[in-house]
């Protein structure tokens, strides 16, 4: 399994569209890290800047982000990528160092964004 780092900078955006959740065994424990703290999985929706291309990705946490709401923009710390094949299957795993919300503007919070027309009698 090959680990590569990715630029979170080229991803614009970033939102929170399932919130953390703890991560368990197929016994229902929660999984853990080599030191022993218990891993979280966030569904993020990420778009590149210069596509119209959205995807989501499932990062996984050692720790519960706090914060990180439904639709809330998200600061996604020291995120890598690898990649696995089991048994003829493939995909690719999402690992973060820390998920904190992002507070640097109005596109963090979708209430600060138009809502159309005002009822003010145009």
């Amino acid at each position: 399994m090959q680990s590569k780092p990715i630029d979170t900078a080229r991803l614009g955006v970033m939102r929170c569209v399932i919130e953390p959740e703890a991560r368990l065994t197929q016994d229902g424990e929660p999984r853990r890290d080599r030191e022993g703290v218990p891993q979280w999985i966030t569904g993020l929706s990420v778009r590149q800047l210069e596509s119209r291309r959205a995807d989501v990705i499932h990062v996984v946490t050692s720790g519960r982000p706090s914060g990180i709401t439904e639709g809330a923009a998200v600061t996604v710390t020291d995120l890598w990528a690898s990649e696995w094949a089991v048994d003829g299957r493939s995909g690719t795993s999402w690992r973060a160092a820390s998920l904190t919300p992002d507070t640097s503007g109005p596109a963090a919070s979708p209430a600060s964004a138009p809502r159309g027309k005002s009822s003010g009698g145009e």
